[in-house]
């Protein structure tokens, strides 16, 4: 385990300093080619790196979102669960049911426990969903970075409330944050005011305005990639670039919230 963190600090301060040092000649690092040239050219230098878990600079760079619940930067998607939806509109229908017995009728005590069984069906299948992604993320990862996403604010907005009360981001976080400690993986929060959805992750231009709309983000540059793999990348460069830390402040602006 000791030899293991000192493998895991040792990568970290090599690509804070191979960050600093590209970006310094005018290029444009990102975490995914840092990763793949200390792979192929700085890894085969050192033999005793060969002995140990190359999962010490595994990153997960997670954007929880509606239209799909979690996006890696490395282009892995978990998409909403199906058979959730379906279990959710069986709810919808048996609440119309339960709401057309009589009061105090043998029917309506029937339809009461079908709804409560399908609530718990439905809380089970979102529970177990939740628990498969944020496992597989603490056990093949060995940092995790993520958004302090405002779901209070999120959930004022009527049009969507109902699909993010659903998603369960709050549990996503919650299961994430002792799992990472379970399996000795390292969570890292960036600050919700980070507009990782608005800035291009080719090029770190900021739309001043994107609607949800908006799934496919296009840039000045020519960027067009999905939105949501787009901020995921995004956090893997403010994440490596930045060094952001667990508190969601940025060792290059202490003030904790970013420019925008």
């Amino acid at each position: 385990m000791a030899r293991h963190a000192g493998y895991s600090r040792w990568v970290f301060n090599w690509g804070l300093k191979a960050w600093s040092v590209t970006y310094k000649e005018g290029l444009k690092p990102t975490a995914n080619k840092l990763k793949k040239f200390y792979t192929n050219y700085v890894k085969p230098h050192y033999s005793w790196q060969s002995q140990l878990s190359s999962r010490v600079y595994q990153y997960a760079f997670v954007d929880l979102g509606i239209k799909t619940l979690a996006t890696l930067s490395n282009g892995e998607v978990f998409p909403n669960l199906k058979p959730y939806r379906k279990a959710a509109k069986k709810l919808s229908r048996l609440h119309r049911n339960l709401s057309r017995k009589v009061k105090g009728s043998k029917n309506r005590t029937k339809a009461r426990i079908s709804l409560a069984s399908q609530h718990l069906k439905v809380a089970n299948l979102r529970r177990d969903y939740l628990h498969k992604i944020t496992s597989y993320l603490a056990k093949n990862f060995s940092s995790i970075v993520i958004e302090d996403l405002n779901v209070k604010g999120m959930l004022a907005n009527r049009k969507l409330a109902k699909a993010i009360s659903e998603l369960g981001f709050y549990e996503f976080r919650r299961q994430l944050e002792y799992k990472c400690e379970l399996y000795g993986s390292k969570l890292t929060i960036v600050d919700r005011w980070f507009p990782s959805s608005k800035t291009c992750s080719r090029c770190g231009l900021i739309k001043k305005e994107l609607s949800l709309s908006e799934r496919i983000y296009r840039c000045e540059c020519g960027l067009e990639m999905d939105r949501d793999l787009n901020a995921a990348k995004v956090l893997a460069n403010q994440a490596v670039g930045y060094t952001v830390l667990a508190c969601g402040q940025s060792a290059a602006d202490g003030s904790g919230r970013s420019r925008k």
